[in-house]
């Protein structure tokens, strides 16, 4: 697929105008502390796992509305903390899977908690335990995408002000682990999971660093505009019928639009985009980037589309941690 956004240069210069609701943050607090209401009651117990390198524990902990969390933690066998840790969201439609699917991290000596994405984990990978008990109960999942219209025409019931929730409290949880060490802790994903790191730094703004990878839920409006695939295109398709729908559901989005959460982050921060991507296009990769409130860098992938640089990439987020942590 050729170059479906912007050229080089004009990423480069792209800084939308955006300008976030008047009460984004006293909204956001308000969020945060009603969650704080409910005891995080971390829970780790260790896992059967196939991993003999590799000790596993089954986390749970209260996220938004003191819903019960899944994450598993990941650690070198043996290994006596605390450890830097890197606490990863997951991209759309996935949950955290199974232990032995992610080991990049804890096979470079880190702690890894893998939080699932409450109501997904029914789209790819090995699936996802954690229902969407706030919006709906049990039944509310694991279930296959769509997501992003749930609830859009308010801010109070839409479904990222639950998950991006969920993602700071994975954070506090993270941090009362034995393992972990509560001042390296980082957060880290790709597509929506970078779009949840994102959140998650905005938020909890203390972490160590954020490893950004083509993240989605950036410029959510041009997002809609210029995608050629989903998640955006739910929403156009959603707007395509109900007409009169337009400006109360882009006024719920900007709550959770990245651009207005990485001004607030103040982390360190690796960021990638990949010129090719239909998913997430490279424009609203770059605006977040470039509204980032702390030290930043990119890297952008000319000629990859979604999948960003995987391999490579990891191999510069490592290089990257181990100057920033020291």
């Amino acid at each position: 697929m050729p170059y479906i956004d912007m050229s080089r240069d004009q990423l480069e210069a792209y800084r939308p105008a955006l300008v976030a609701p008047a009460d984004f943050d006293a909204r956001w607090a308000a969020t945060l502390a009603e969650a704080r209401t409910h005891d995080l009651a971390v829970e780790a117990r260790p896992a059967d796992s196939p991993l003999a390198l590799v000790d596993v524990a089954d986390v749970t902990f209260s996220g938004f509305g003191g819903d019960r969390i899944r994450a598993w933690l990941l650690t070198p066998a043996g290994a006596a903390g605390p450890l830097p840790t890197i606490v990863q969201y997951n991209g759309y439609g996935g949950g955290r899977g199974l232990p032995h699917e992610r080991l990049f991290w804890v096979a470079a000596g880190y702690a890894h908690l893998i939080m699932d994405t409450r109501g997904q984990g029914s789209a790819w990978g090995a699936g996802g335990h954690t229902p969407d008990a706030s919006g709906g109960g049990d039944a509310a999942g694991p279930a296959h995408p769509g997501y992003m219209t749930r609830g859009i025409l308010d801010f109070d019931a839409y479904y990222y002000r639950r998950v991006y929730t969920d993602a700071a409290r994975a954070v506090e949880a993270a941090r009362t682990l034995d393992a972990v060490d509560p001042d390296r802790v980082v957060v880290a994903g790709s597509s929506q999971g970078g779009g949840i790191a994102i959140a998650a730094a905005g938020l909890v703004t203390d972490v160590a660093a954020a490893l950004v990878d083509v993240p989605f839920l950036c410029d959510i409006e041009r997002g809609v505009d210029v995608a050629d695939a989903d998640p955006y295109q739910e929403v156009a398709r959603y707007l395509a019928i109900h007409r009169d729908h337009e400006a109360a559901a882009f006024r719920t989005l900007a709550y959770v639009d990245g651009v207005h959460h990485a001004a607030r982050a103040q982390a360190p921060t690796l960021f990638s985009a990949a010129l090719r991507d239909e998913i997430c296009p490279p424009s609203t990769v770059y605006a977040a980037c470039h509204a980032w409130g702390g030290p930043k860098e990119i890297v952008t992938y000319r000629f990859n589309g979604h999948e960003g640089g995987e391999a490579y990439q990891q191999q510069r987020q490592a290089a990257f941690l181990t100057e920033v942590l020291g």
